[in-house]
């Protein structure tokens, strides 16, 4: 047995220097910049580069394969390269011998033409990128055209996304009458196209079409297909049969008649067909009435779910795809189980999201204080907090293995009965527990915990919500609110309303982001709910926003879920 642990012990094992890596690195460029052990010429426009075949062999096939096959100038001492130029080889050159890439929009297409010809992936590929980050509405052309001459997907999506964010702009400029039929049709297909009204759609292709209708209106029926009749009304399509682009035009127009014959719900509204609204909830006799609220636009529409159809749900959450998912309970003598609902905006009703329940005995060590539901990064997170709210025993949606899966635990001092309500909420790519003197932060990727700054300035901590990479809070009687940097973990204190004391506030206030722009929900005593936003330039609370709400209506969780919401669903419904 001692023999045996002892060759255990003596096991070989791999180490690797990085020191070493970097240091290589750094003397192969030195050999570069004093001219030492060059032994082949690059010569490009003319002007000679010294360089080393072992270290351009090692850094591109291109090269690898020009000086270990039969190729002459693998022989030859000095190799001339045509299809470069002297700035763009020289970059190329820099990073080859360094590891360093400088790029820049008026460089970066020849650089991405160079990369591609030496077949070197990383800087083809950061090439790439930097021209997708950079689409806007000087640029967007010209990349485009690039683009589609080399095939470069990214940057051809991002152009499409731009001209679908901005078209109103796109289809009023000189450039949308010279696309193609074919950059027209992917441009009207676009699902984040921002027009109110399909409408627009139509009067787009009708001024395309017009720019040179003899040419142009034999392509109309092969572009009809991507205007979304689903979301036209009647009277709309009418008109479009009595146009005279269509009216005479016998292929069109049963285009247009078989389309909206068969129909097509499986089109989604346009991105700028939907409103941004915080969602919250009200208990009625009949069931749960849930209320879509816009202030800013000062539109409130409002659905009531029977229990059949909505059982007692716990929390809500929105994801980054605007999927809404609820988290609903039922309990039996023996167990409790925890389900999860999907809204299915276009049915305006709650399905099973395809997840596996959560269940445990009803006879568990511990029941719970509040149960939430976070995503983050793309994985659903079930937050429970133990009723003495001294333990998160957290779990996680496996989407491969359709699996809940343990994560690690938090502990923390127990909270006594009339102290501060802990809350948690998702920030980024983290999840965050806090109360007046604790402040917790989940890392998924380490599955870990971690201990923050907690927010000891506010006494009775209410609501929090998260915007970019900062936490609001604020207390009961939004007497004292605060904001948290996740980044820099330091507090500030937030100016509150100056008459805050006076608003005789008798129920819990809640946070919300919309359209970027932080508010607040108060219910006072003798008055009706009103929303506040912030003006973070003026560090100050706009006068109250007036949605006219009747009765009072709560959060799930700390804060409002906001979501994107095409109202003509709830309407029709």
């Amino acid at each position: 047995m001692a023999a045996a642990d002892h060759v255990s012990a003596d096991r070989p094992r791999s180490y690797q220097d990085e020191s070493y890596l970097h240091g290589f690195l750094v003397t192969v460029g030195d050999l570069q910049k004093d001219g030492v052990l060059q032994d082949v010429v690059l010569e490009v426009e003319g002007r000679r580069f010294p360089c080393h075949r072992l270290v351009l062999s090692a850094a591109s096939p291109y090269f690898r394969a020009m000086f270990t096959s039969d190729m002459a100038e693998s022989r030859k001492e000095t190799v001339v390269l045509q299809g470069l130029d002297i700035d763009t080889f020289g970059e190329i050159l820099c990073y080859i011998y360094s590891g360093t890439l400088h790029v820049s929009l008026d460089k970066v297409q020849p650089l991405y033409q160079a990369a591609d010809l030496l077949q070197l992936d990383y800087v083809r590929d950061t090439c790439s990128s930097h021209m997708a980050m950079n689409v806007e509405s000087s640029t967007c052309v010209d990349l485009y055209k690039f683009a589609d001459v080399f095939s470069v997907d990214i940057v051809t999506k991002s152009c499409l996304k731009w001209k679908a964010s901005h078209f109103t702009e796109v289809a009023s400029s000189e450039e949308f009458c010279s696309l193609s039929v074919n950059e027209l049709s992917n441009i009207i297909s676009h699902d984040e196209l921002d027009v109110k009204e399909e409408t627009t759609v139509w009067e787009a292709v009708v001024r395309w079409v017009q720019h040179s209708r003899k040419d142009r209106l034999r392509h109309l029926p092969s572009i009809l297909p991507h205007i979304r009749f689903n979301l036209l009304t009647s009277d709309d399509t009418a008109a479009i049969l009595e146009h005279p682009l269509v009216k005479k035009n016998r292929k069109s127009s049963g285009v247009i008649r078989k389309v909206t014959e068969k129909g097509n719900p499986n089109l989604r509204p346009r991105l700028g067909m939907y409103t941004e609204v915080a969602v919250l909830y009200n208990w009625t006799g009949d069931g749960i009435e849930l209320l879509f609220m816009n202030p800013r636009e000062g539109k409130c529409t409002s659905c009531t779910y029977s229990p059949e159809d909505l059982p007692r749900p716990r929390h809500m959450t929105v994801t980054s795809n605007n999927e809404i998912y609820i988290l609903t309970k039922e309990e039996s003598e023996v167990e409790t189980q925890l389900s999860l609902l999907k809204y299915n905006p276009a049915k305006n009703v709650w399905e099973d999201a395809g997840v596996p329940s959560i269940s445990r005995e009803r006879h568990q060590k511990w029941s719970f204080f509040k149960e939430l539901l976070f995503e983050v990064d793309g994985t659903l997170y079930y937050v429970p907090v133990d009723e003495d709210r001294s333990l998160v025993q957290m779990k996680k949606y496996n989407r491969q293995t359709k699996q809940w899966l343990e994560c690690s635990p938090l502990h923390f001092e127990e909270i006594e009965v009339g102290d501060d309500p802990s809350l948690a909420l998702s920030c980024g790519s983290h999840i965050y527990f806090l109360t007046n003197e604790d402040m917790h932060r989940y890392n998924p990727s380490l599955d870990q915990w971690s201990k923050r700054t907690p927010p000891m300035d506010i006494p009775e901590l209410s609501t929090a919500v998260a915007m970019g990479t900062e936490i609001f809070a604020a207390s009961v009687d939004f007497d004292n609110a605060m904001v948290y940097d996740t980044e820099s973990d330091r507090w500030q204190k937030l100016r509150c309303l100056p008459n805050a004391e006076d608003l005789d506030i008798d129920d819990l206030p809640y946070l919300f982001v919309l359209e970027n722009q932080l508010h607040i929900l108060i219910t006072g005593a003798f008055n009706a709910p009103v929303v506040y936003a912030y003006d973070r330039s003026a560090d100050a609370w706009k006068d109250a926003y007036a949605p006219m709400l009747n009765e009072r209506y709560h959060a799930y969780g700390c804060c409002s879920p906001v979501a994107r919401i095409y109202l003509p669903y709830l309407k029709k419904a």
